[in-house]
């Protein structure tokens, strides 16, 4: 049997329960499909924030000990904190293109702090295994003049006034898959398409916002309570888990600006819409060159919802790296203003924390923390040749550098102990592969750190922190939504688990969040 190909499909910022087979509103018509043909897990984790989790999807390792275990604006000074993939990490192209398989690269990569042409290219797509690529270096920008746009190495301008980046990742992924069945029929490929959707800012075509006009005229409370619904009875969540409530939300009825806030849904639903055509139209294209049958297909999100409000303040600092003005030169607004409806190219704007927390339903918390909320995506496993079950649900941990793993175990590729004369950090991952059949694999424990938001789970217990705040425990098992706090009941649990999660720190490079703000400043001169 020939080795299959591989197609990691990564959104961004898309909440657990936002794609139709997941409990949502939007129309994924595509991903369903995938889902109904192929497994669904319900228990798979990310690493809270953009730049992190990719380092850790791309690595197999976690974000600390491929050097970004913050973001990548900056360099602290210190081993896990570089903002800039290290050498002590190899990325899966970097592994499978020494194996023999192709690589291409379309969408958003946002793994380094060099970010123009003129910096070092060290750390871009093209240096780190991938033979062509397509997209934005950076972490976010428009969807119709975006910022740092690359094919290769080289800079590329913005063709046309009808230019969207969700259709041009999802083309040029297309053109990619082509050319390799015309050039190279009898190479394997892995194929990375990572969408800047549905990533604040609002923008979308009209004729997708059209679509959603009078969805969400109900309002957030309402829909997170029938997308709970939904869920449970779809099994994706288990009937006894309670919804969890955000004190913070205000009540719908007493929302001044629904006009505004719908049409925020809208576009963003309209925003997963269209990422959702382009891949129907990345499967055809599979489907047209005899390549989907052996294609093994992964669909999952870098973090959790984003609760994050855009204002004035935000523009100087969103300067650094989007546009702020259209392509005839009109200025961007860069404010949260009932007044302006978004969508269109002149406004920047994010859809705030009352509908982040019904795209997170049923969880707590947001991007950025590391409770459920800001933790948990979907993930769906497509592969015809290589999964009996249709439309299972997998209920098995796992985390991103089991993605690395499982890539390795089906291509029949060795995961390396050094890689141009560097020597390499031991994987982290778990192969999936045996969950495809619904057998055990040897998961055993799950890490998280972002921000000094930190979690620990084992077996059915969860530790976890929310920066400044103690210790809390969860009973996963009976609690999934994190109501109870069982932290006072179970001392022993807690010394236990505190005490592996500060061994996995030590081994991980992980600091107190405290110590690393200190050391930022010293090492910026302040």
């Amino acid at each position: 049997m020939s080795k299959p190909n591989i197609l990691l499909i990564l959104s961004d910022d898309l909440g657990y329960s936002d794609i139709g087979c997941y409990g949502g509103e939007a129309q994924t018509p595509n991903l369903d499909k995938l889902a109904e043909n192929g497994l669904r897990f319900t228990q798979f984790y990310t690493s809270a924030r953009c730049c992190p989790s990719r380092a850790s999807l791309l690595t197999g390792l976690h974000p600390h000990q491929a050097g970004v275990g913050h973001m990548t604006f900056e360099d602290y000074g210190l081993d896990g904190y570089h903002g800039d993939l290290n050498f002590q990490c190899v990325t899966i192209a970097e592994v499978l293109r020494s194996s023999g398989y192709s690589t291409y690269m379309s969408g958003k990569w946002h793994v380094t702090r060099f970010e123009k042409p003129e910096e070092p290219k060290h750390n871009w797509p093209c240096q780190r295994g991938f033979d062509h690529f397509y997209g934005i270096i950076t972490g976010a920008s428009s969807y119709f003049n975006p910022c740092t746009l690359t094919r290769g190495n080289e800079p590329v301008k913005i063709p046309d006034r009808e230019y969207y980046i969700t259709d041009a990742i999802s083309d040029e992924m297309c053109r990619f898959l082509t050319d390799h069945d015309e050039k190279q029929p009898d190479h394997p490929f892995f194929a990375y398409l990572s969408y800047t959707a549905p990533h604040w800012p609002l923008h979308a075509l009209s004729e997708d916002i059209e679509r959603y006009v009078g969805h969400f005229d109900m309002g957030w409370d309402s829909l997170r309570e029938k997308r709970y619904e939904r869920m449970v009875k779809t099994g994706i969540i288990d009937e006894h888990w309670k919804l969890s409530h955000d004190s913070t939300v205000p009540e719908w009825d007493k929302e001044k600006h629904k006009l505004w806030q719908t049409r925020r849904m809208e576009v963003y639903a309209a925003q997963i819409d269209r990422m959702d055509q382009g891949i129907g139209r990345v499967v055809q294209t599979l489907q047209e060159t005899h390549n989907l049958d052996n294609t093994v297909i992964f669909f999952l999100s870098d973090n959790g919802a984003c609760a994050e409000e855009l204002d004035e303040r935000f523009k100087r600092f969103v300067g650094k790296f989007a546009t702020v003005k259209t392509h005839d030169g009109r200025e961007v607004c860069f404010r949260k203003d009932p007044s302006i409806m978004p969508g269109s190219e002149d406004t920047y704007q994010s859809y705030g924390l009352p509908w982040a927390n019904v795209s997170n339903t049923p969880f707590r918390e947001y991007k950025h923390w590391v409770h459920e909320g800001g933790i948990a995506t979907p993930l769906i496993v497509y592969w015809p040749d290589g999964i009996k079950a249709r439309g299972g649900l997998r209920r098995q941990i796992g985390q991103l550098p089991d993605i690395m793993a499982t890539c390795l175990d089906i291509a029949r590729a060795k995961y390396p102990t050094e890689f141009n004369g560097h020597p390499i950090h031991p994987l982290e991952g778990h192969s999936l592969k045996p969950l495809f059949e619904n057998k055990a694999n040897d998961k055993e424990i799950l890490y998280f750190e972002h921000e000094g938001n930190r979690a620990i789970r084992k077996e059915k217990w969860k530790l976890v922190c929310k920066y400044p705040g103690p210790w809390e425990l969860y009973d996963m098992k009976q609690d999934g939504t994190e109501m109870s706090n069982l932290v006072g009941r179970h001392p022993s649990v807690v010394k236990k688990l505190s005490k592996l999660y500060d061994e996995w720190a030590i081994r991980s490079n992980v600091l107190p969040w405290d110590e690393v703000k200190k050391k930022r400043l010293a090492h910026a001169g302040v």
